[in-house]
């Protein structure tokens, strides 16, 4: 049931079990132009609020939708295909769409890290909450003070069910993420990671991660690469010990320097900056060594065709899948323990969801009925002015009155709330 019959919640998207790689980074959207594809949605026609949350593993639209001849299967697809200039029939088989209940149990699934592909990873509580920090900045959100507003409140309570999951559970125990999985690619792929040396290319909070999880597994020599030197610079410095040796490799250096790196794990998402000659010229200067090549971006940063250069060995995000599933399966209690507590949380917030315009109905209803009374009492106390009642008068004259107005208001009261139950 919709709990109001004017709008329309609903959440329609893409991730790594629907779409393959090759459809998911054409609907990437990098943090710089977030906003822009927040505020470009929320203008559609029909949409009252919007929020797009796009990761290395989904793409997805959560919007506040009115109930008009303006259907999504025509507002999305239209704002696709002008956004990403991506023909709708491409996408369809790919889609999943989400309404109501089903949408906000999905939302509280993805806020808890349970749709994730590495189920219990962290990030994505803060991925969901940038995407909502933007989508206020950018007018798509309404604040919580706005009573018109659906998603607010929604995205808040997906964040307390995120909370409660990771304290009343311990799926998020072991520090798992997908930088940590495909580090655990290059263990197994290597036997073990000492005397290999490492070139991160980007300078993000995953490239940080993949980082201390290769020292984790026995990696002494990184070197790190990014567009902006500083903060390249910032990751060595911070990485280095007496044990530890790190160094930064100038970005327009990238394809000079790479030979010294036996493995390479990529997260820039700027698009390939390694094709098939660049990779060629590469393993002639290690006189044919292999190389391995990790890319953990969307868009990927690595061309595919990379993995048909003899000696090359290339792992997209959508590889790590494999290596997940080992990690989702020693986490399956704890998995189930958190899915009942997302089931709990959806039933109470449709309830209270489904009561709000009950409550306000009544609400306006006691204010109105209140006010006609105080109205009744002051008219009452100037016919009577020339003998004024006594102040035992005027309390009894009060008392009676607002019983009259209780219990002429009970059975409309009884009626709303009966009606906020079905």
């Amino acid at each position: 049931m919709s709990t109001n019959a004017n709008h329309t919640l609903l959440l329609v998207g893409v991730n790594h079990t629907t779409a393959p790689i090759e459809v998911r980074e054409r609907l990437a959207i990098s943090a710089a132009r977030l906003a822009d594809a927040t505020r470009t949605l929320a203008h559609q026609p029909g949409i009252r609020e919007a929020m797009i949350l796009s990761t290395c593993n989904r793409v997805e639209f959560l919007i506040d939708q009115e109930n008009d001849d303006a259907p999504h299967s025509v507002i999305l697809p239209r704002f696709v295909h002008e956004y990403f200039a991506v023909a709708p029939s491409s996408l369809e088989p790919h889609l999943y769409e989400f309404r109501e209940r089903e949408a906000i149990r999905h939302l509280f699934r993805v806020a808890s890290s349970l749709d994730s592909m590495v189920v219990g990873e962290p990030q994505i509580l803060g991925q969901v909450k940038q995407s909502w920090n933007v989508a206020r900045e950018v007018g798509a959100v309404k604040s919580t003070g706005a009573s018109s507003s659906t998603l607010d409140p929604l995205l808040q309570r997906a964040f307390s069910v995120a909370k409660r999951v990771r304290s009343e559970t311990q799926i998020g125990s072991s520090s798992v993420s997908i930088a940590s999985v495909a580090v655990d690619l290059a263990r197994k792929i290597f036997g073990s990671l000492s005397g290999k040396t490492v070139l991160i290319v980007g300078a993000g909070k995953m490239s940080d991660l993949a980082a201390r999880h290769l020292i984790q597994q026995g990696a002494r020599t990184l070197l790190v690469s990014n567009r902006t030197e500083e903060r390249a610079e910032k990751i060595a410095d911070t990485l280095r010990t007496p044990s530890i040796t790190t160094g930064v490799i100038p970005f327009e250096q990238l394809h000079a320097e790479a030979h010294r790196a036996d493995i390479v794990i990529t997260s820039t998402g700027a698009g390939q900056i390694f094709t098939p000659a660049q990779a060629r010229d590469i393993l002639h200067r290690r006189r044919n060594r292999p190389m391995f090549f990790i890319d953990i971006a969307v868009p990927r940063d690595v061309d595919p065709e990379v993995n048909n250069v003899e000696g090359c060995f290339v792992y997209d995000i959508d590889d790590l899948q494999q290596v997940a599933a080992q990690n989702q399966a020693s986490r399956s209690k704890e998995a189930e323990a958190a899915e009942s507590i997302v089931s709990s949380e959806v039933e109470r917030y449709q309830q209270r969801r489904a009561a709000t315009p009950a409550v306000e109905a009544i609400k306006q209803l006691q204010l109105s009925a209140e006010a006609l009374r105080h109205q009744e009492l002051a008219r009452t106390a100037a016919r009577l002015a020339a003998e004024p009642l006594t102040p035992s008068q005027q309390a009894a004259i009060d008392a009676l009155t607002k019983s009259l107005t209780t219990k002429l208001l009970h059975p409309q009261i009884a009626a709303l709330r009966d009606d906020s139950e079905k």
